[in-house]
């Protein structure tokens, strides 16, 4: 990723365009439209609809998936198939952490991303697993059309990393990972037995203990002309699970029966998604859902979104209890998750979806 605001050699020689941080574009006092490298184009019969009861996420109460009877809780792992299978997306509530964490978290990225750009130059980096990373869109050397959107990225297991600036970061993010793992864990739990596993058959094949997790912090100022911009555009994530967070501005949305969805989340509520590797464990039983930022003109929109993976080492493939069960053929070849994430940030997913670079191909 080109450092903002500065200039940099692409890897065939040739000089990256200056690409300033979507923020200083942002605050410029003259900014009254949206430049053509940011200009996207939505289609206009895909617009989202947070009103709908039928399109609203389901709800998973997490006190009662970790603490309730063994009736409550065999309930709720229904409702979490159920939500694996319709949604690929739920909101967990009663999760334990307290708000006035994620609220702290989203405070102090939002410091970060006030610092001077000069400050956050140190942090800017092309390598995808560097422990702390930060930039703007998404890949400037290959996109056609810059995001509306500054990230920051830290690696928050195996290994903690973290920001010596601004003061308090390191604390809160240190405290967030934790409870944010542990929720994550227990989630993943669930899901294994809503199929029919035990409670740590995923965690086991997937070497969770050395899972990645990363603190991936998203930046959207408000935009002069919305619908002519996007934050992130419609994608899935590469991970088992990622678990999200926001402030008061909403702006994800997510394609459920080809209808494009605003999430209205619950105060406190995890919003929680299936990723890549859990749609290959399952053969496509539990799918990862496609969904993208929008952005406003009214104020900045911060989340912070959360993705667990497996262990960087480790290949998921299709689960052999699941396929004798279903008496189905593996739809997929292995990858180690970081060949995986490495072919998500390549030129090669911007022509088809990952997933469809490892389906097995029948004759």
């Amino acid at each position: 990723m080109a450092p903002t605001g500065t200039s940099m050699e692409a890897s065939n020689g040739h000089e990256v365009p200056k690409v300033a941080s979507i923020k200083t574009l942002a605050d410029s006092a003259s900014l009254t439209f949206v430049p053509s490298e940011y200009t996207y184009t939505k289609n206009p019969n895909e617009q989202g609809d947070a009103n709908d009861p039928e399109h609203s996420i389901p709800i998973i109460d997490f006190a009662l998936l970790t603490l309730g009877s063994p009736d409550q809780r065999a309930k709720v792992i229904q409702e979490l198939r159920r939500a694996c299978e319709e949604w690929g997306f739920f909101q967990v509530t009663n999760h334990g952490v307290p708000e006035s964490l994620m609220q702290s978290m989203i405070r102090a990225c939002h410091r970060f991303f006030d610092l001077p750009e000069e400050e956050k130059k140190e942090f800017q980096t092309r390598n995808l697993l560097d422990p702390i990373k930060c930039g703007t869109s998404f890949n400037v050397d290959i996109e056609k059309v810059h995001l509306w959107r500054d990230f920051l990225k830290v690696i928050a297991h195996p290994e903690f990393n973290s920001l010596y600036k601004p003061a308090g970061y390191s604390e809160v993010s240190l405290e967030f990972s934790k409870r944010t793992r542990e929720v994550a864990t227990e989630i993943l739990k669930g899901i294994s037995e809503s199929l029919g596993l035990e409670a740590d058959y995923i965690a086991k094949a997937m070497n969770w203990d050395r899972g990645l997790q990363i603190l991936a912090a998203n930046y959207y100022p408000a935009c002069p002309q919305p619908d002519k911009a996007i934050g992130l555009p419609p994608h899935t994530d590469h991970g088992l699970v990622t678990l999200l967070i926001q402030n008061e501005m909403g702006g994800l949305e997510v394609k459920h029966k080809d209808q494009w969805v605003l999430v209205n989340a619950a105060p406190g509520a995890f919003i929680v998604n299936i990723g890549d590797q859990m749609q290959i464990l399952t053969n496509d039983k539990y799918k990862s859902i496609w969904h993208r930022a929008v952005v406003n003109n009214k104020a900045t929109r911060i989340s912070i979104a959360v993705p667990h993976g497996p262990s960087l080492d480790t290949p998921a493939l299709p689960i052999p209890e699941l396929l004798e069960r279903g008496g189905q053929a593996p739809k997929y070849i292995g990858m180690t998750y970081e060949k995986f994430m490495e072919l998500q940030a390549s030129p090669a997913a911007l022509t088809k979806p990952c997933l469809d670079h490892l389906r097995v191909k029948h004759n």
